[in-house]
């Protein structure tokens, strides 16, 4: 499978598994264990838009595009600005 596969079967089982909307994929790398996917995903929308709940996903793909493993790893509004990011 392509990197762009990988990061749409991430997107899709993360949906299916949290019921979360997933948004973009933020990262994407391929290693011995196989493929990890970052995938921010709307967790709770909100008036306005700016307030929306988001939150980054980690997951871990096989080859084949199975989900082994997926964890929250972060949780912010939208408007929410870090340093380096």
């Amino acid at each position: 499978m392509t990197g762009k596969e990988i990061a749409e079967r991430a997107k899709e089982q993360l949906s299916q598994l949290t019921g979360y909307e997933a948004g973009t994929v933020s990262g994407l790398s391929k290693d011995k264990e196989g493929w990890h996917v970052s995938v921010d995903v709307i967790e709770l929308r909100r008036v306005p838009d700016t307030t929306d709940v988001l939150a980054v996903y980690e997951a871990l793909l096989d080859e084949e595009g199975n989900l082994l493993s997926y964890k929250r790893t972060k949780r912010y509004m939208r408007d929410q600005v870090t340093e380096g990011e």
